[in-house]
């Protein structure tokens, strides 16, 4: 199996630093992948963000084929009304976690119920742009 993590995300986050930062904070997903890639070590990251759904079904799709080690997904948007995506992680037969920038249990209702956390392994939220990197380690555990 290969030792990569896919690291995916959804809409609207390629305006982290800049979109609503006293939500998302000030990081850049630039600075995002860059975060990534270094608590993931020697371990390889493939790190997508799309605003397109389907974008992210076919990298979901690609993680399965590869196969992919472990998948790490920040759906946004899609998190809470997207079949096509939780169909498709449901396939997934490695770890997955599941991560949000935000507390969304601290959000308005509609954040409240995820449909991707169905199919996650764990579920990280609240931990601003650093969730990202505890989201690595942690994958690396699950996959050792």
């Amino acid at each position: 199996m290969s030792r990569s993590i896919h690291v995916l995300n959804g809409p609207n986050l390629n305006r982290l630093g800049r979109r609503e930062p006293a939500i998302y904070g000030h990081t850049t997903l630039a600075e995002v992948e860059a975060m990534c890639r270094d608590a993931a070590g020697e371990t390889g990251i493939v790190f997508h963000q799309t605003n397109y759904e389907g974008q992210l079904v076919d990298w979901i799709h690609e993680a399965i084929d590869l196969p992919a080690a472990g998948i790490i997904i920040n759906p946004a948007g899609l998190t809470f009304t997207s079949i096509p995506v939780l169909d498709a992680l449901k396939m997934f037969p490695g770890p997955l976690i599941e991560l949000h920038i935000s507390n969304i249990h601290k959000r308005e209702a509609i954040y409240h119920r995820s449909l991707v956390s169905t199919a996650a392994t764990a579920v990280i939220a609240g931990l601003g742009a650093k969730g990202y990197a505890t989201a690595v380690r942690a994958m690396l555990e699950l996959l050792d």
